[in-house]
């Protein structure tokens, strides 16, 4: 990124440029006397206004249109009021509803221009974090240490003739033609994306033959519901990849899915070795845990709940979302 670049996304960069733009339009149309001082005051009266609006306001537009709008009222009527008593005692005139009318217009078109200013930069920025999201998405689809662990393992079934490996093979085909070409879109039915998850746990199933419990169930109506491509196969696969392997008993991997009318509820759990998984979410080891993170605040944002316990013995996944 070029030193121009870092400027241009500079957000105090950006706020100055635009008061600066308002303050010489205004220099133009004012025609008191004192231009300068005037319209210097008048950026003064509207950037608190503007700023509490884009900040505290703004928020509940997509949260509650009611709470919007009484705040934003309340804003309108509140800066309106203290611009027009400190310009009557500036001007020396008495105050008047026709100076109180003047000054809500200005203000309501400021708050107006501003809002507009504010969503239209998060939408941006919302999109290229998106994208950002969808290259990491696209990084991650295929995981070369397991992909080339399950071939190695249907190569040992070839060698003896096994009759599981038609159907593994038809399963890791599936696994790869879903992860290449069926995840473009940013949302999925939730049925293709449990068929992906059974695939793939039926692979793991291979790898680590008896030495683990591998549960995995799903409970409630999946028809008509739809979730976000990979989302859920990052915690599963983060389960498996740091699986501690337990010297007495087998090693476990409970993996629960229940679905409702309204929202979806996951839950990962599995054997934890300590030592190993203590720094789980830092480093190398948490960037898929980072990525999907990330992707649930942009694609869930206020619609997800994610609580990640790392304890003693067990690594514990709880994810709700709302559809």
């Amino acid at each position: 990124m070029s030193k121009l670049d870092t400027w241009i996304d500079n957000k105090i960069i950006q706020n100055i440029f635009i008061w600066f733009c308002l303050f010489l339009i205004l220099i133009g149309v004012i025609t008191s006397g004192n231009k300068l001082l005037t319209a210097f005051f008048i950026i003064l009266l509207l950037a608190p206004a503007v700023y509490i609006n884009n900040i505290f306001v703004l928020p509940f537009f997509n949260k509650n249109k009611l709470y919007f709008f009484i705040l934003f009222t309340i804003n309108v009527l509140v800066f309106t009021g203290i611009s027009v008593f400190l310009l009557s005692l500036s001007v020396s005139q008495p105050l008047s509803f026709k100076m109180f009318l003047n000054f809500s217009g200005v203000i309501i078109l400021a708050l107006t221009f501003g809002s507009a200013l504010k969503i239209s930069r998060d939408s941006f920025l919302r999109r290229q974090e998106e994208k950002e999201a969808e290259l990491k998405l696209l990084k991650a689809q295929l995981n070369p240490h397991f992909l080339f662990n399950t071939l190695n393992n249907l190569y040992g079934l070839s060698v003896v003739k096994s009759d599981k490996l038609p159907g593994l093979m038809l399963k890791l085909s599936g696994l790869l033609r879903y992860s290449l070409y069926e995840t473009k879109e940013m949302f999925v039915p939730l049925t293709e994306e449990l068929k992906y998850l059974e695939n793939y746990i039926a692979l793991e199933k291979i790898r680590l033959e008896d030495k683990t419990d591998i549960q995995f169930k799903v409970e409630g109506d999946l028809n008509s519901k739809l979730i976000a491509p990979m989302l859920l196969i990052v915690f599963i696969e983060n389960a498996f990849k740091h699986l501690g392997m337990l010297q007495q008993e087998k090693s476990v991997v409970l993996i629960d899915l229940k679905i409702n009318s309204d929202n979806l509820t996951f839950k990962c759990v599995n054997t934890n070795e300590e030592s190993k998984n203590e720094n789980l979410e830092k480093g190398k080891s948490g960037i898929g845990l980072q990525n999907a993170k990330k992707r649930l605040q942009l694609l869930y944002p206020n619609k997800h709940h994610l609580n990640i316990k790392n304890e003693k013995d067990f690594f514990t996944v709880e994810l709700k979302l709302q559809f």
